[in-house]
């Protein structure tokens, strides 16, 4: 059952908010995150036409919203499967929910000038460049529409040497806190939200998606969850070295004989990510302000992890694992989806700053609608 509640983010939470503000229900930010100030608004709404009052926005509170409208799957569902685990994993990256993830955009706090779009793409190892550049070169309409009297400079400082290109980069920007000024901060996120732009992204991330796959195959799991689990820990750790590859398969092989079909791989997908997250570097589950600027790290069972391979580890606690409670189906059957991304919720608003256990946002609800 498709279902919207605190934690769900995207599009659709932006529809339902909106929708709770033109009935005076919801006075906070049409942000797209589900926070408590929506479920508030929602438990409103529901006690007002007498619907059970869940704050859960299932069907049935849908229809009553919106006039008899059926409910609406997540929109980023309905994209192509390398399209999804991008935009999960950069959901994490960023910090922010699809299709904003795409159009994240931070400053030289790690060095690398700019960083941009779903994975962090940045300037300083040279893997931003060939993205604009393609952009230019298959749209430039788009980009002159979006860039304005902009564009030109954009393309001269592309043609720059890699050092010129930092400096400049770091002269649009806050030295203290990395924010880009404006109008090069809207610029780009504009830019991150045009279709176009997200196709090259999807495009940059496809030797990472085929890798994925390889490491699908490798292991014996097939489903949408099992690919957006190995895309994230192509991004996050490189690969899964030797020694944790020996210790998966030593747990393969005790598990029961009887497991079978989707139990079995469900079983699978939890020792791939339990081991891969106990070898993971530790740096990379501190805290932000310990991020490395150099980009490259090993990790404890020797497999290098490298941001120039696209991450700049923006949410450095999520582990593997997280991604066994994704929203990506748990199947190749395209299961229906309630939410979308890290949820996350600032004291006092909708926004979010710290992710929050997606065991309870972001799988698929099971419950009898009710709402």
């Amino acid at each position: 059952m498709i279902a919207y509640r605190r934690g769900s983010t995207g599009t659709e939470v932006e529809k339902i908010q909106a929708r709770l503000r033109d009935l005076e229900l919801y006075r906070g930010p049409v942000d797209g995150v589900f926070g408590g100030g929506t479920e508030s608004a929602v438990l409103a709404f529901q006690s007002g036409r007498r619907l059970s009052g869940d704050g859960v926005v299932g069907p049935k509170t849908w229809k009553a919203l919106f006039d008899g409208e059926t409910i609406r799957k997540p929109a980023v569902t309905r994209e192509s499967l390398a399209h999804k685990v991008l935009a999960l994993t950069g959901s994490f990256e960023t910090g922010t929910p699809p299709p904003d993830c795409f159009a994240a955009v931070s400053g030289d706090f790690d060095g690398q000038g700019i960083s941009f779009g779903a994975c962090q793409w940045n300037l300083g190892q040279g893997s931003l460049q060939p993205m604009l550049e393609e952009m230019f070169r298959r749209h430039p309409m788009v980009a002159k529409e979006i860039l304005g009297s902009h564009e030109e400079e954009l393309r001269a400082v592309l043609r720059s040497p890699r050092e010129e290109q930092l400096e400049w980069a770091r002269s649009i920007q806050d030295g203290v806190r990395h924010f880009l000024s404006e109008p090069w901060r809207g610029l780009f996120r504009t830019l991150g939200r045009r279709e176009e732009f997200q196709e090259i992204q999807v495009r940059q991330a496809g030797k990472l998606y085929r890798s994925a796959a390889e490491l699908c195959d490798a292991y014996d799991v097939h489903s949408q969850r099992a690919q957006a689990l190995m895309f994230d820990i192509k991004v996050q750790n490189g690969s899964i070295g030797p020694a944790v590859q020996a210790r998966i398969r030593r747990e393969f092989d005790s598990l029961p004989r009887s497991l079978r079909g989707r139990a079995a791989e469900e079983e699978r997908l939890r020792i791939i990510a339990n081991r891969r997250s106990e070898a993971a570097n530790p740096r990379w589950i501190a805290p932000e302000s310990s991020r490395s600027p150099t980009g490259q790290e090993r990790s404890t069972d020797g497999t290098t992890t490298s941001r120039a391979s696209t991450a700049s580890r923006s949410d450095a606690r999520r582990t593997p694992e997280e991604l066994l409670r994704s929203p990506l189906g748990r199947a190749r059957d395209g299961s229906d989806h309630q939410s979308f991304g890290p949820a996350r919720q600032t004291a006092g608003t909708d926004r979010a700053i710290m992710p929050v256990p997606r065991s309870k946002t972001c799988l698929p609800s099971t419950s009898p609608d009710t709402s």
